[in-house]
């Protein structure tokens, strides 16, 4: 515990940096203990200067002319060992002076610490239950500060022990910007033992271990970026899923084949299929007309297929056909109605003149000049220097 409150005590250099004061309750003593007599609590004024003894542990400082501000001291005569003990003092001064928040200066390795350690005295932590209070009351052409200081008495050997508290610096700073130093008094306290009324004094187990809440930087960072990848990805997604439903346009269909290319083809594919081997010959001649019908009909713009004989006539007959093919085409579709309707059986010679009358009726109508193809969507090309 001295070791701890040893380095609590080099804290104490750093009160007099704080921005604003600290107001907490003082550690409370320990019920357990054994309770010293009542003493009452010494008051004292500081003498216009600092006392003989504190000329070795502090120096005071005032600006010229200025008169020393009236301190009055507060602390009681007896003390627990490893217990906060309180020392009171109220300052009087003028309405523009401050008693900076820290309450009073010691620099760590001056002159004042080290007295303060050398008289088994330790500060508490700054930041703990004991820290310093300090209230303020203006009014009129004076003010009043009451700082609550609280130190710790550790006594180097059990028992009762009297200790002596060497005077403590306290800082003034002035309206005008001037910093003045003053001194407290000594104080004799009489230190009891915790344990001094136990007889059989047993050591105690250390209090329980108190919660602390520590901000693990790393792992908060790393759960922002993962929230946040989690986030983008997600929204990534999304708009990967509505670019890929977007409606498409259609690619542009193939050119379509020449009508009479598709008929030539069909033809050939009729003489090799087999069906005259096999004595098919009325499926043979069917097809064959299904061809030249087809043909016709995309070639002229009709139905081939579903016109009838006189429907196709018809219109084949204002699309400028030469007479004798005209003619030819007639005979040929009323020949095959005889075989379709009469039920009239073709024979192979009739089959293979079929064959050979409708491809001289596909190459009698085809174009000297080749229709002009269906225009093929081309990708659009930056125009050069654009």
């Amino acid at each position: 515990m001295k070791r701890t409150l040893g380095h609590a005590t080099r804290t104490f250099a750093l009160l007099s940096a704080v921005a604003l004061p600290v107001v907490a309750q003082p550690a409370a003593p320990d019920p357990s203990a054994a309770t010293p007599p009542a003493a009452p609590a010494v008051a004292s004024a500081s003498p216009a200067l600092a006392p003989s003894g504190a000329a070795d542990t502090c120096v005071e400082r005032l600006p010229e002319g200025k008169s020393r501000p009236q301190l009055r001291e507060e602390i009681s005569g007896r003390g627990t060992s490893g217990h906060a003990h309180r020392l009171r003092l109220v300052i009087e001064h003028g309405p523009g002076e401050t008693v900076l928040p820290g309450g009073f200066q010691l620099q760590a390795g001056g002159s004042e610490l080290k007295a303060l350690e050398n008289s088994h005295f330790f500060v508490p932590d700054p930041n703990g239950s004991a820290a310093p209070r300090i209230d303020r009351k203006s009014g009129g052409n004076a003010s009043q500060t009451t700082v609550d200081l609280w130190l710790v008495p550790l006594p180097d050997k059990p028992g009762r022990q009297e200790l002596t508290l060497p005077p403590l610096p306290i800082a003034i700073a002035r309206a005008s910007g001037e910093l003045m130093t003053l001194c407290t008094a000594p104080h004799p306290v009489v230190v009891e033992d915790p344990i001094a009324n136990d007889p059989n004094a047993k050591p105690k187990a250390n209090p329980p271990g108190r919660p602390q809440i520590e901000e693990w930087t790393t792992a908060k960072y790393v759960t922002i970026a993962a929230a946040i990848a989690l986030l983008v990805g997600a929204l990534l997604a999304i708009l990967i899923g509505v670019w890929r439903k977007r409606p498409k346009v259609a690619p542009p269909p193939p050119p379509q084949r020449p009508p009479w290319e598709a008929a030539m083809e069909g033809l050939y594919d009729l003489r090799h299929s087999g069906l005259l081997a096999d004595l098919r010959f009325a499926e043979f001649y069917d097809r064959g007309t299904d061809i030249v019908r087809r043909y016709l009909g995309e070639r002229y713009g009709y139905d081939g297929l579903e016109s009838t004989t006189r429907e196709a006539l018809a219109a084949l007959r204002n699309v400028g056909l030469p007479l004798e093919v005209w003619v030819k085409i007639q005979e040929f579709m009323q020949d095959a109605d005889l075989v379709k309707f009469a039920k009239q059986a073709p024979t192979e010679a009739e089959c293979l003149g079929l064959l050979d009358r409708a491809e001289y009726l596909v190459s009698s109508t085809v174009p000297s000049e080749p229709l002009p193809k269906a225009p093929v969507a081309q990708p659009e090309t930056e125009e050069a220097g654009s």
